[in-house]
């Protein structure tokens, strides 16, 4: 029986059939019990004030998932914090590090830093005593919380919830059946939630989502935005267009959230994908892995390696044995609710 992450998360999903992917959904759901307790139990520490938020003396904006991972979160952090410093304000980027190795950066901060080279990114599990070094020792004037919403210590002053279009509500169960970090119905603490990947269904889909989301969270506005590719990108730097790959033989792999994401993007390209290998979310890549995607390639000839930015901030090679690699450099477009939203930013830190 194959424990890869593709198969765990058809098993999660239902869509994978068989005696063993029913026994491990029957094991998964044997332990949800125990994680909802134990998040509610959380919860309502804050909710009922026996434990309460730390402000600092800066707005705080958090951009945050209900899910774990996969909903495209880190291009809205980048969004956030470039029409902050376009507003000429000192923004510094927190996250808790998730993935990262002993003093060293994960593939996130990596690629927000090369995204946002004048923004400082600093990473703490320990939220509060980072926003406390932001304000106290390097002035800055508004904190952008990666991941945060689950990460209630640290008090804030917008919070951004995104969900994937293309998997909105974690399966319907909580981890580790599902992949939901918390009940819907805490969508409610939201000021603000986002449909990202909105293109990817059709309009009666997000209206679905829209109406479902409006039963927890009534109060919340709402976004749709979309992931558009760009072009190609290599770790020297170099950019190919899109269209400059629709010949070649490619073989594509990645560790983020959702893999299914990265899959249907390539599909709407048109591209002649031979094969996906999916790694786990934050994947720290070893030779071992290398030249395992370099046995996949039956022949070089025409071939290259594809994968998402996040891979390639970890790998830093710009190809595999003779197969060139490139990342797909994806950026944001809003459908619907851009300037709203510039406008609550604009509010905040006015």
């Amino acid at each position: 029986m194959s424990w890869d992450p593709q198969w765990l998360f058809e098993v999660m999903s239902g869509r994978r059939r068989g005696v063993s992917a029913t026994a491990m959904r029957a094991a998964l759901s044997l332990a949800e019990p125990a994680y909802y307790l134990g998040i509610q139990w959380r919860n309502r520490r804050f909710d009922s004030g026996r434990r309460v938020p730390t402000r600092v003396d800066v707005p705080v904006v958090s951009v945050g998932n209900i899910t774990t991972g996969g909903t495209g979160k880190t291009p809205v952090v980048e969004w956030v914090a470039r029409r902050l410093r376009d507003w000429q304000r000192r923004v510094v980027i927190i996250s808790r590090g998730y993935g990262a190795e002993a003093g060293a950066q994960n593939d996130e901060a990596i690629e927000l830093e090369q995204s946002l080279p004048d923004v400082p990114h600093l990473q703490n599990p320990k939220r509060v005593e980072a926003a406390t070094v932001a304000v106290e020792e390097l002035a800055c004037e508004c904190i952008v919380l990666d991941d945060g919403f689950q990460h209630r210590q640290l008090g804030r002053d917008l919070d951004i919830v995104l969900l994937d279009a293309l998997e909105p509500f974690g399966f319907q169960h909580l981890l580790p059946r599902g992949v939901l970090r918390e009940p819907l119905h805490n969508l409610a603490r939201a000021d603000w939630v986002g449909l990202s990947r909105a293109d990817l269904v059709d309009r009666a889909r997000r209206k679905e989502i829209r109406e479902q989301v409006a039963r927890f969270a009534p109060q919340a506005r709402w976004f749709e935005l979309s992931h558009k590719p760009m072009h190609w990108e290599n770790a020297a730097g170099e950019c190919l267009p899109l269209s400059e790959l629709l010949d070649r033989r490619l073989f594509a792999f990645c560790g983020i959230g959702n893999p299914d994401g990265f899959r249907q993007t390539l599909e709407h390209l048109d591209l002649d994908v031979r094969d996906l290998q999916v790694f786990p979310d934050h994947h720290s890549y070893c030779r071992e892995d290398v030249e395992a995607l370099l046995d996949r390639v039956e022949s070089t000839s025409d071939a290259a390696f594809v994968c998402t930015r996040k891979d390639l901030v970890k790998l830093m090679i710009d190809q595999i044995g003779s197969v060139p690699l490139w990342s797909l450099r994806i950026g944001i477009e809003f459908q619907e609710g851009e300037d709203a939203l510039e406008s609550d930013l604009r509010r905040l830190v006015q």
